[in-house]
């Protein structure tokens, strides 16, 4: 039941991944301290349901792919004795994240924890990582509470959020004539979030938005709602949805014609997963803000391709958020000697990074939003596409330090890092 993996031994049992260190060196060598002897990175995620795709059992693939290649790197000196993956469904629901993330900080010994997509189910882990003092990394989360009210010297916001989405795509489509607005989004903690990002881009950009509408989550029926939204007559129906729901408005959009009426769809949050599954076809012309895309240079496809031939998939944005995270995490315990958080945050606070994920990236220490380069995109025409996955085409690279929501901006949402 076991497999080996490059760096290191690696057993496969229960969910939990296991890499010995290279060399027979450790922390009594390296003058580091090591609870149970060990780092144990935990992954928690969506694994069964409508996020499942664009980062459920992947990102663990992409984790052990970041733990490889830290052993790879260091050898002999790796300071880390054992680094050990372990896995959870929250199920998408913020109990069961509360749980887990107990659980495994509590008895399964997490260090970190990494990845957590669905906003309200981020919000309970990193609640959690505040109260053990362990770390949490946000990888799969938009809400911008991780940065702002609810900002925790233990908790990282690593990949994207609603600031950023909504700084992309809503000012760029307002600024091409997507005036008058009419917003669909879910009812919890992201839709939320999302909606007010979104109208206060579109606002700023000298556009209006004319409606707001709540749906369940998760839901698979958005006829009705579509149709509320179409009768008043909009320029852009923007959609606040993301993975499966995403999936299943588009095609409803689709199916009703809208497109043909001169209602044009944007779509705050797409993974190249939902294109992958629906069709290019069904997302043409589409404009999007991305945090990252596989095929956008070398250093991207040469990763890519590695994740292809362990997961049979391209990544998506989270499966490389999530493998930026868990190498940046080893690359800071290295650097701190131990797996106490506390050191693991002063090595971390203030650094700049570039890796496959992180371009002209920097860990902010304010609010622990950690700012990178994203691209506006657009999908291609289905007589564009030359090869499976390669759906997107790069407009333009929204720079790290225009992306994101400004520091103060952070502060006077709350955030005290005191």
């Amino acid at each position: 039941m076991g497999k080996k993996l490059a760096g290191g031994a690696a057993a496969l049992m229960s969910g939990a991944l296991v890499l010995s260190a290279c060399g027979q060196g450790g922390p009594a060598e390296a003058g580091g301290e090591f609870t149970d002897d060990k780092v144990v990175i935990g992954v928690l995620n969506d694994q069964s349901g409508i996020y499942k795709d664009l980062s459920g059992p992947n990102s663990v693939t992409a984790v052990e792919m970041a733990v490889a290649d830290y052993q790879d790197k260091y050898g002999d000196d790796a300071v880390v004795p054992e680094v050990e993956v372990i896995t959870a469904d929250h199920q998408n629901e913020p109990d069961v994240a509360n749980t887990k993330a107990q659980e495994m900080y509590d008895r399964q010994g997490a260090d970190i924890i990494l990845d957590v997509p669905s906003s309200a189910a981020a919000l309970a882990v990193a609640s959690q990582a505040t109260a053990n003092k362990k770390l949490h990394f946000n990888i799969g989360a938009a809400t911008t509470e991780l940065t702002g009210a609810q900002c925790s010297p233990y908790v990282y916001h690593w990949a994207y959020d609603t600031y950023q989405l909504a700084n992309g795509t809503g000012t760029t489509v307002t600024e091409n004539g997507g005036k008058d607005w009419q917003i669909i989004y879910p009812d919890y903690a992201f839709g939320q979030d999302m909606e007010k990002s979104f109208t206060a881009a579109v606002e700023g950009a000298g556009g209006t938005v004319s409606g707001k509408i709540a749906t369940p989550f998760p839901n698979d029926n958005f006829s009705t709602f579509l149709t509320r939204a179409a009768s008043a007559q909009p320029d852009v129906i923007g959609t606040m949805q993301a993975g499966g729901d995403l999936i299943n408005l588009v095609k409803q959009y689709n199916e009703a014609g809208l497109r043909d009426q001169g209602i044009n769809l944007a779509v705050g949050l797409m993974f190249i997963t939902d294109i992958h599954s629906l069709g290019v076809d069904q997302f043409e012309g589409t404009t999007f803000t991305d945090a990252w895309y596989w095929n956008m240079d070398d250093e991207s496809r040469e990763w890519a391709d590695r994740f292809l031939e362990e997961t049979g998939s391209r990544p998506s944005f989270a499966h490389a958020g999530n493998y930026s995270a868990a190498l940046q995490y080893l690359e800071a315990v290295q650097a701190a000697g131990t797996d106490d958080a506390d050191a693991v945050i002063e090595d971390l606070d203030g650094k700049e990074v570039e890796d496959v994920f992180l371009r002209n990236g920097k860990i902010r220490a304010e609010d622990h939003r950690v700012v990178h380069d994203v691209y506006l995109a657009q999908v291609k025409a289905p007589g564009e596409v030359t090869e499976d996955w390669d759906y997107q085409k790069i407009l333009n690279t929204i720079p790290a330090d225009e992306a994101f929501r400004p520091v103060e901006e952070s502060a006077a949402a709350g955030c005290e890092m005191g």
